[in-house]
């Protein structure tokens, strides 16, 4: 690859908070049309619908397709990392190898995603309490999504190694065109010929395919050791296995998360319809907030990624301590717009008062502590970046996931509210973040690389 190539996109260099806003925005704005997909879908189904097929879109059937497909976006991540190092090393072998690597385990993943997914999810939304006047609509809803999922996991793994090589701008603007897509097809399969959810979840597949294409069609077009070739896809198995070193612990927390909140939205539902609803509501408002947090995180996994790969160990803890920063600073206007008018955001979804009512409590209980994640993301995103994904999985299973479940036994004995439920976020995040700061305070991630050099 030509030393302006790596220049180009490297964030190896220059001002710091510079490199991160201008990695940080377009993943950002990437994220948020991404998490239009599935919102657009809520709000088209909840006003043309009613509450009970917006139940069916979000809440639960949104967590039953995050535990299938989000082990997947973990592999992605440790794709992200290796790609990241090497290009931050300049070696254009390795570069293209775990390209191609890459690709070969998304679309191995994305057979068994299928394959899972149209076998089990029923029965998941059944174990979870789904409601009755709900569960036909939700399953006809994530089977055609599951049917689709092929798209959803080459995007995913293809934004990363745009990510991994400095290029946060060409995965937004793939993004941009597949959600213009899905708004067009929402209105029309839901809003004209009345496809009911089944038109959501069509609109949803053939937008996030219209994605795919064109993130496809520009990694052909490159020049260099990042060009994709199809005859060039297949396994490197050293790559592969260092792929599989920090992507599987990734992908077990986040399956440990889901399964965490599939717990969470099993209680919530046992609290009937209109909390079912307003859980729905809720999570889609609640993703606003968690597409910028997950962003820092990205933008710091991949900065850290190409330093440490540089040899620039220094640079990467600064850009931690910058990033921190900025997102808490971020993290502090968005929980006040929470507080000060989520009402006004719910009524994109619903016009029912005690579905608003109960939605408004929710975030009155939650938003407060977004704070309290910040260490968690960032931290954990650049321990990831220097190749060391194990700590943070298993502070997460422990302080996250453990410890949420375990509130979660305990509580319909002691404490049988929708309040009771709900305090299992703060607890939870208010504990894993005293972990990963002490963690990341005591211990040196950096420490390999200082050995090597």
């Amino acid at each position: 690859m030509s030393e302006r190539a790596i220049q180009k996109n490297s964030i190896t260099e220059g001002v710091i908070w510079k490199q991160l806003l201008k990695f940080f925005i377009p993943i950002v704005l990437g994220t948020f049309f991404q998490q239009l997909y599935n919102t657009v879908d809520a709000i088209i189904v909840g006003q043309f619908l009613g509450k009970e097929a917006l139940a069916a879109v979000g809440g639960g059937t949104g967590t039953v397709i995050g535990l299938l497909i989000g082990f997947f976006t973990g592999l992605s991540a440790g794709a992200t990392v290796v790609i990241s190092q090497h290009y931050g090393a300049k070696d254009d072998e390795k570069i293209s190898k775990s390209i191609h690597t890459a690709f070969a385990l998304a679309i191995a993943g994305a057979i068994i995603i299928t394959i899972a997914g149209l076998a089990t999810s029923e029965r998941i939304l059944i174990a979870i309490g789904t409601p009755d006047d709900i569960l036909p609509l939700a399953t006809r809803y994530i089977n055609i999504y599951f049917a689709g999922s092929l798209f959803v996991v080459i995007y995913n793994m293809a934004a990363g190694v745009f990510r991994a090589i400095g290029d946060s701008r060409s995965p937004f603007l793939f993004l941009v065109a597949g959600c213009v897509t899905n708004i067009v097809l929402d209105l029309f399969f839901v809003g004209v010929i009345g496809m009911n959810v089944e038109g959501a979840a069509y609109a949803t597949v053939i937008s996030q395919a219209v994605s795919v294409l064109l993130a496809v069609i520009v990694l052909k077009k490159k020049q260099d050791s990042t060009k994709l070739v199809f005859r060039q896809i297949r396994f490197d198995v050293p790559l592969l296995k260092n792929m599989l070193a920090i992507g599987v612990p990734a992908g077990i927390q986040s399956v440990m998360y889901t399964i965490s909140n599939l717990i969470i939205q099993a209680s919530i539902n046992s609290f009937g319809t209109d909390t079912a609803a307003a859980w729905a509501a809720y999570s889609k408002l609640d993703q606003c907030y968690w597409m910028v947090v997950n962003a820092f995180g990205l933008a710091i996994t991949t900065f850290v990624g190409q330093n440490f790969g540089a040899g620039r160990i220094d640079r990467a803890k600064r850009g931690i301590k910058v990033c921190m920063g900025m997102a808490s600073g971020t993290t502090i206007v968005l929980t006040a717009i929470y507080l000060l008018f989520g009402d006004y955001g719910l009524l994109l979804f619903t016009t029912d008062r005690g579905v608003i009512d109960i939605g408004i409590e929710i975030i009155m209980q939650i938003a407060p502590w977004f704070i309290s994640f910040v260490p968690i993301e960032l931290l954990s995103g650049a321990i990831r970046g220097a190749g060391k994904s194990l700590v943070p999985t298993v502070i997460l299973i422990f302080g996250v996931c453990g410890l949420r479940i375990i509130w979660l036994l305990i509580v319909p004995f002691v404490m049988p509210t929708l309040f009771g439920v709900l305090a299992s976020y703060p607890i939870s995040w208010v504990i894993s973040a005293v972990l990963f700061i002490a963690y990341y305070l005591k211990g040196d991630i950096f420490m390999e690389k200082r050995r090597a050099a």
